[in-house]
């Protein structure tokens, strides 16, 4: 028995004892339980942060670039006052990897676990003291083939494209595995310099690199050019940067995520230059830890936004059951993306509301977007194949839309606040699943034209689908209280009422559209109300010409063959006719009229003596009855034989 009892207490005493801590409610429990096992030397990853913060809140100035530059000017401030007695603990405690976090401030270090306790004593400024825990990076789940680009008509980026808005201007950010610069689609959309790449974990300080494929493919959907013929992003103006939150094997720290929003706030680390991005793209997220509500990251979104960059995320793929919502997607101040379908069905892995941080009123995710079975820029393996591709299935790649949807809209609005759009992509959604926003689709599915029509304030009274403003996207309705009355409309001839807007009613009536088929001329003549203001042209032919005479418009096609239709267009529109063929039987009726009279006389006169072989090729020799090429007393003599004949023309 004594030997068995000194057996006991000879293993109670080798095992390692737990480190008891005072002050423990800051100390997170994922650290406290690590704590609860570990050796009094063991080396536990810790991120720290203090209770004196700076308040978001109070800056509001109009301006983004002066707002983030005092928000960003006052943490570095905050962080240049309050770190350093923490920073000098650390060292002097044997913390390696010491990593200050102004955004929070705060410090992440590697630590032993006995020198927790000791800091709670010294610093009773401390706020909280958590693990600094690892996350994985997405599978990339690859996926069928596809219609080429339907997720980019499925959000209808090409209208905004077709008006000249396609992001320039705007920079998206990604936090993601990185970037493979080399693609063609890609390459030269990076904004380039050292504030724009950044690599927290150190693998890759100098350009963009992306081992796994994960961060090329979310970027290509954002912003991916055309080198293979069609855009295979949202905003093909837009540029991009990136950090590379997620090391070669796919993890990362919490810590480095912090440094990675941090580094967003202040890419140069020079507060006076305004390089934020305008959006950030998070495709990543707590994806084990299901319908739980994580906090570790609100300050740093909570500054992001306070400096006017959207925040988007991905929903997660832990569907389809009801409350899949990860973190930090289900935060307030994230923008979650769920994916639907080229059929605009939910896909059975996007996750389902509610959300574990929501309000009972709040959907999740905020809307959806394609995510399944999207093409999009794959790696180009060092530029051998900058112009891979592939098709890949996630939420991870429903997000991008998003991102890339207000990059489209920054540009067309600018000077509008991250909240409006979001509030006007919402609004705008197509509604699927139940009526109204649900937690299968939020509040439905994206359309980025709706999205500009309805924060632009476009009017469509009538709901013709023409509006009365400019820049709709749509020629100017001239009358919204008319559904008959559009650009698109049919004119109605002569009633007074202008139906397709172009400023005129139309009044063109061609008189006559004769083809001589005897002489290979084609003659035609119109009349408008307008006279000779209205401008007419003989399609396929050039301008009429104004005859004061006979106050009508006239042309005459030598050497032409007959078209069958003529039309005759204006500033008031178009008029159509079909053509005549005749053969005029009677030399002398020179004015084409089919009777030879005193006006073919008076036109006989009016050109006697003239020499047809000076006169250029495209003018006819009026008078020349005998053919050669004068005109002169034979004519004159043949002309008044025919004197009074009538039923020259004869037309088919």
């Amino acid at each position: 028995m004594r030997k068995l009892f000194c057996t006991v207490l000879l293993i109670f005493l080798m095992a390692p004892s737990p480190v008891l801590i005072a002050g423990a409610e800051v100390l997170s429990p994922g650290l406290q339980s690590r704590l609860n096992a570990a050796a009094p030397d063991a080396e536990i990853p810790v991120i720290i942060t203090l209770a004196d913060r700076v308040d978001a809140g109070t800056y509001r100035d109009r301006l983004r670039s002066v707002r983030r530059r005092k928000l960003v000017s006052a943490l570095r401030s905050k962080a240049a006052l309050k770190l350093p007695p923490l920073k000098n603990f650390l060292q002097n405690n044997s913390a390696r990897k010491v990593r200050e976090l102004w955004i929070i401030n705060g410090m992440a270090a590697h630590v032993p676990a006995s020198a927790v306790e000791r800091l709670l004593r010294s610093f009773p400024g401390v706020a909280s003291v958590r693990l600094d825990e690892v996350i994985h990076l997405p599978e990339v789940m690859a996926a069928g083939a596809a219609p080429v680009e339907w997720n980019i008509d499925a959000v209808r980026a090409p209208a905004l494209w077709q008006m000249g808005i396609n992001g320039s201007g705007i920079v998206v950010a990604s936090m993601d595995s990185g970037v493979d610069f080399q693609h063609n689609d890609l390459a030269g959309r990076w904004r380039g310099g050292a504030n724009s790449w950044f690599d927290p974990n150190g693998q890759h300080p100098a350009v963009p690199y992306d081992k796994s494929g994960h961060g090329t493919g979310t970027m290509g959907v954002m912003l991916g050019g055309d080198a293979t013929g069609t855009a295979i992003g949202i905003a093909p103006g837009a540029q991009w940067i990136a950090v590379k939150i997620f090391n070669d094997a796919g993890d990362a720290s919490t810590s480095v995520i912090h440094a990675g929003f941090q580094w967003l706030l202040d890419p140069d680390q020079n507060p006076a230059t305004d390089d934020a991005p305008d959006i950030v793209n998070n495709s990543w997220g707590y994806d084990g830890l299901v319908n739980e509500c994580m906090l570790e990251f609100q300050t740093d979104l909570q500054l992001l936004r306070a400096a006017g960059i959207a925040v988007v995320f991905s929903a997660g793929n832990e569907g389809p059951g009801p409350a899949t919502s990860i973190s930090p997607s289900n935060n307030p101040e994230s923008f979650a993306v769920g994916m639907v379908s080229s059929t605009q069905d939910i896909v059975s892995l996007s996750s389902r509301g509610p959300g574990a941080c929501d309000a009972a009123d709040d959907a999740y995710p905020e809307a959806v977007a394609p995510g399944l079975s999207v093409r999009t820029a794959g790696l180009s393996l060092n530029g051998t194949l900058p112009n891979a591709y592939t098709v890949v299935t996630g939420t991870s790649f429903a997000a991008p839309h998003v991102s890339g949807a207000l990059a489209l809209l920054l540009e067309a609005l600018p000077g509008t606040s991250v909240s409006e759009l979001e509030t006007a992509l919402k609004q705008s959604a197509v509604d699927l699943g139940a009526t109204g926003p649900d937690n299968d689709y939020g509040h439905g599915m994206i359309d980025v034209l709706a999205a500009y029509r309805l924060q632009a304030g476009c009017t469509d009274g009538d709901g013709d689908g023409y509006y009365l403003e400019a820049v709709c996207g749509t020629a100017q309705d001239c009358d919204d209280a008319d559904a008959g009355i559009h650009p698109s409309s049919t004119e109605i001839k002569g009633d007074g009422v202008d139906q397709d807007c172009n400023g005129y009613d139309l009044s063109i009536v061609i008189g006559s559209a004769v083809y001589r088929v005897d002489t290979n001329v084609l003659k035609v003549h119109a009349t408008s109300a307008l006279a000779e203001a209205a401008a007419l042209n003989l399609e396929g032919f050039g301008p009429m010409n104004w005859d004061n005479a006979s106050n009508r418009w006239v042309m005459l096609v030598n050497a032409a063959s007959d078209p069958g239709i003529v039309v005759v267009n204006g500033i008031e529109g178009a008029e159509s006719s079909t053509t005549t063929a005749c053969q005029n039987t009677c030399p002398a009726d020179l004015n084409d009229d089919g009777t030879i009279n005193l006006s073919d006389l008076v036109l006989l006169r009016s050109n006697y003596g003239e020499d047809c072989r000076q006169l250029p090729p495209q003018e006819q020799c009026i008078g020349d009855i005998n053919g050669d090429l004068i005109v002169n007393l034979t004519d004159l003599v043949l002309l008044r034989k025919d004197y009074g004949r009538s039923n020259c023309l004869v037309c088919q």
